[in-house]
């Protein structure tokens, strides 16, 4: 999980997609923490991607670095904590100009089963699990 982790940070936008109805829905994004072992994301309870996650939990990231991408596909589990929220905000400081941790807005998610593949067009892919 760790390798994931620096390759999202590294990469600074990732695409994060879920399914509205029978439409993918694809956006950029760019948090990413690991919190008490877990791979976390962050958006707001308002956003169509929150509504998206709730209604069907299973997402997909791509990030592409340097020649070499990464899919992470597993589903988006919401972590309700204050300490969850804050951690997240504590580490993009930035955000804090519009959200929270007792906002009711903010929201934190972690992937679980999740399934890494990185890859590139000269070398096998390598497949992680978390």
């Amino acid at each position: 999980m760790e390798k994931v982790y620096e390759f999202l940070k590294a990469a600074q936008v990732y695409y994060l997609a879920t399914v509205e109805d029978d439409q993918p829905r694809v956006r950029p994004f760019g948090t990413v923490l690991v919190f008490e072992g877990k791979l976390y994301i962050q958006t707001g309870k308002v956003k169509p991607t929150s509504k998206q996650l709730a209604v069907n939990p299973k997402a997909e990231v791509c990030a592409f670095m340097n020649g070499s991408w990464l899919r992470l596909a597993g589903e988006l589990v919401e972590d309700d904590r204050v300490q969850a929220r804050k951690a997240m905000l504590d580490a993009y400081p930035e955000l804090r100009s519009m959200y929270d941790e007792n906002d009711g807005n903010t929201q934190v998610l972690y992937f679980k089963n999740a399934t890494a593949t990185f890859s590139s067009f000269t070398a096998a892919p390598e497949v992680i699990t978390f």
